[in-house]
């Protein structure tokens, strides 16, 4: 009989392994044989392949070069309509105090623009608290459980605020690592950022990474608001835009 693929050298079929799709590999490829499950399951095969596909990662960062490859592939902010061009669309437990929620173009009265030239609008509190949130289900993004409980990838967090000139203005950001029935398995809350009147209007990132958060993380819920502090009537309040929650590689 002819010789079979497994007469292959190694080096030769962890090349041809290597020009498959990663979910065949994990999926098919990894039941064919045991010497095939030892190549999906190993180093070699995952750096050729994040090699091919310009994914770089330090030698002495590598733990899991499969796990490194698939949340490369999928990093993507999992906030839906982050800076307001759905209007309230995806954000849900909305408190609308005094006027409630407005979304306005940038830079806005008394306002900067933003550092970045792809956000065009925010959204802005009124006198009384404002407050939205959004609920991410990680399974639901192709985050699977024993990725999550495993390898507990870095979740990174980051918002952006700032006040206009003419008045101060509150904000605070709170965001949860929940469990499948909800349970919160790790928490951030910031300080209540206080934006005094006659404020320079500047734009203000506010960040935190979650990591060694243990088991069981399968929702992140993403909560922030705030209002102003003159208690005029309309939008003078904290405005935000650019929220963002990723899963890091």
């Amino acid at each position: 009989p002819a010789p079979g693929m497994e007469s292959l050298p190694e080096a030769v079929l962890i090349r041809i392994l290597a020009s498959i799709p990663a979910v065949e590999l994990v999926l098919v490829c990894r039941l064919v044989c045991c010497q095939w499950r030892n190549l999906v399951d190993g180093a070699a095969l995952w750096i050729l392949k994040c090699q091919q596909e310009g994914l770089t990662r330090a030698e002495a960062d590598a733990e899991n070069w499969q796990s490194f490859y698939f949340l490369s592939k999928k990093r993507k902010n999992l906030i839906k309509n982050p800076c307001g061009e759905e209007d309230l669309e995806h954000w849900g437990e909305v408190e609308n105090g005094g006027d409630g929620w407005k979304i306005e173009e940038l830079p806005g009265d008394f306002g900067k623009e933003f550092p970045s030239e792809e956000v065009h609008k925010y959204f802005v509190t009124s006198y009384e608290w404002c407050r939205k949130a959004q609920v991410i289900d990680l399974r639901a993004e192709g985050y699977w459980e024993e990725l999550m409980d495993t390898t507990q990838p870095k979740i990174m967090v980051r918002d952006w605020y700032a006040g206009r000139r003419d008045a101060g203005c509150l904000y605070e950001l709170c965001v949860k690592l929940l469990s499948k029935n909800e349970d919160v398995l790790a928490e951030y809350k910031s300080e209540t950022v206080t934006i005094p009147q006659e404020n320079d209007a500047s734009w203000t990132e506010i960040s935190h990474t979650f990591s060694s958060y243990g088991p069981g993380v399968r929702f992140v819920r993403f909560e922030h608001g705030g209002q102003d502090t003159m208690f005029w009537k309309g939008w003078y309040g904290v405005r935000v835009t650019n929220s963002s929650v990723t899963v890091e590689p």
